[in-house]
């Protein structure tokens, strides 16, 4: 039985715990693994990025927060290049074109509103 994201509007909107390690992990590009809890209003995935990981340029209708909790990774943005370290947010608005790479091991958890079962990494 394949194991899914945790969908938090499937528990009648009560309060839902979730352990990051008891979720199943998908891998929708290589060198990169994420583990989702998907509810009504926002999702969360908490995202590994081996260093070397190229992220291609996308967009999506999510708006997402990007919370770098360990490593680094280097996004391309349309102003320019940036780097977001550990302890470092970046705010992405919707339809913002968007590339990251990561330069060392990276763990992020991102914030996505609104949910959606995929993002601009899954139409690839």
């Amino acid at each position: 039985m394949k194991r899914r994201p945790l969908r938090c509007e499937q528990v009648h909107m009560h309060p839902t715990r979730a352990r990051w390690t008891d979720l199943p992990a998908d891998s929708p590009m290589p060198l990169l693994d994420r583990r989702r809890v998907i509810g009504s209003q926002c999702m969360i995935s908490h995202v590994t990025l081996t260093k070397g990981c190229t992220v291609p340029s996308h967009t999506h209708a999510n708006e997402q927060m990007v919370c770098v909790l360990s490593g680094c990774l280097r996004f391309t943005l349309a102003s320019g290049t940036t780097d977001v370290r550990a302890g470092e947010v970046l705010h992405l608005p919707p339809h913002a074109p968007h590339a990251a790479e990561a330069l060392e091991d990276t763990t992020v958890l991102d914030v996505f509103a609104p949910p959606s079962a995929t993002t601009g990494i899954d139409r690839r």
